[in-house]
């Protein structure tokens, strides 16, 4: 400390990432940088605060969704004066009309919306059923880890095609969080943070030699572990060289904190630093007062959800044939509208997986009615698929994981429940 060795480091790591470390997480000492490290790549975006289903993914074609909700329903396509109406799929669904840009993804066969799809719990908390869709458990508050770090220790070492250790890229599993997300909490080492940019060593030449020096000695401590991962990470993501990057096709990332840090996986992915799961997730979906129609609250939200993804996508071009996009959230909302112009915590929800492996341009899921006979508990939206039967179906199809029984432990219906997506 007195020789000036001690630089202030702000890595941006999570606060776990010590104590993952300690679990035995190979040192990524000697791992590769800037070699050819292009494999398949899992985009895991959480929804946080519930998204209203409904006017999401809109059931234009359903007379009860209209007199469920007779000021903030989505009108239907063919809705006259000036009155923006659902992008039109199937002529049964159609998008928000603030989802417009992901309209495209549909055309060209990425985008596979599913419907009715959530988790059997019954809970209507946020805190209870966020855990529960991250840690792949429902009902079970025991459950120590998520299921994407249980995916990456299933996983084991790439694919054929994949020319790295997987279990040694420092960049294999990121999340673009301030703190490491419960779906990726456990034994396997992770990264958290909030921007590229903030992934350095606050310290130039000499001091950081010195620095560095610290944790060459061969210690086999925790210390020197998780030290030695730092800078190798930092050294490859500087050969990366993300500051100069540019979108590629004319992408344009909306300025909101969701679009950069979309922007930012799309340079992880496309520096070939072996990123396998990537995690965003985006709050503000809790409309339970003037939650609007096809404009207002939800709208605006909606409308920079669509153009970072459709931003995301377009940057990537021919990568997305590797390239898998899973989004969530933890449950959908009441179908009947509230008297304060909002909706309620509710039952099932949607989501949407999009990629170059995805069988898109179908609304995906069994669509259980809105009539009250088919509500659930007369109020929501009923389920009809688990979203285990989506994650697994995803896990296994894009990254190869095998044991789905240690993935999802307690659900024995993974392949029987699949939906053919990818």
């Amino acid at each position: 400390m007195k020789s000036g060795a001690m630089a202030l480091v702000t890595m941006g790591l999570s606060p776990s990432f010590l104590r993952r470390t300690a679990y035995g997480a190979e040192l990524l000492r000697g791992a590769s940088i800037g070699g050819n490290t292009r494999g398949r790549t899992l985009i895991c975006l959480f929804q946080r605060g519930a998204a209203d289903a409904l006017n999401v993914v809109v059931p234009h074609g359903e007379a009860a969704y209209y007199r469920l909700r007779p000021s903030i329903a989505i009108p239907r396509p063919t809705s006259a004066g000036g009155v923006a109406g659902a992008v039109d799929l199937d002529g049964f669904f159609g998008l928000h009309p603030a989802l417009a840009p992901m309209k495209p993804l549909w055309d060209r066969g990425l985008l596979a919306p599913i419907h009715a799809v959530g988790s059997p719990s019954s809970t209507r908390s946020h805190f209870d059923a966020q855990d529960y869709m991250e840690t792949g458990t429902p009902d079970l508050k025991s459950t120590r880890d998520g299921w994407l770090n249980r995916c990456l220790a299933v996983r084991g070492t790439c694919e054929a095609g994949c020319a790295h250790d997987a279990a040694s890229a420092p960049f294999r599993a990121v999340s673009m969080t301030e703190q490491t997300p419960r779906i990726l909490e456990g034994p396997q080492a992770t990264i958290a943070m909030s921007s590229l940019d903030e992934f350095s060593v606050r310290a130039s030449g000499p001091a950081v030699d010195r620095l560095e020096a610290l944790y060459r000695t061969g210690s086999a401590d925790v210390v020197h572990a998780a030290g030695g991962e730092m800078f190798e990470a930092v050294k490859i993501l500087r050969a990366a060289n993300p500051r100069q990057y540019a979108p590629r096709d004319g992408a344009e990332y909306p300025a909101s904190q969701f679009g950069q840090r979309l922007k930012q996986i799309a340079q992880l992915i496309k520096a070939d630093v072996g990123l396998e799961v990537a995690f965003a997730d985006v709050g503000g979906w809790d409309t339970h007062v003037n939650q609007g129609g096809a404009t207002g609250q939800l709208a605006l939200r909606l409308g920079d959800f669509a153009r970072s993804i459709a931003a995301l996508v377009t940057d990537l071009g021919d990568r997305m044939g590797d390239v898998t996009i899973l989004t969530m959230s933890e449950f959908g909302r009441t179908a009947r509208q509230n008297g304060s112009g909002g909706t309620d915590h509710g039952h099932a929800g949607a989501l949407f997986v999009i990629g170059g492996d995805v069988k898109g341009g179908k609304v995906y899921g069994k669509w259980p009615g809105l009539e009250p006979e088919q509500l659930n508990e007369g109020r929501d939206l009923a389920l009809t698929t688990d979203f285990r039967a989506v994650f697994s179906e995803v896990a296994a199809k894009q990254l190869g994981a095998k044991r789905l029984d240690v993935l999802f432990p307690g659900y024995d219906g993974a392949r029987r429940d699949w939906l053919g997506v990818l």
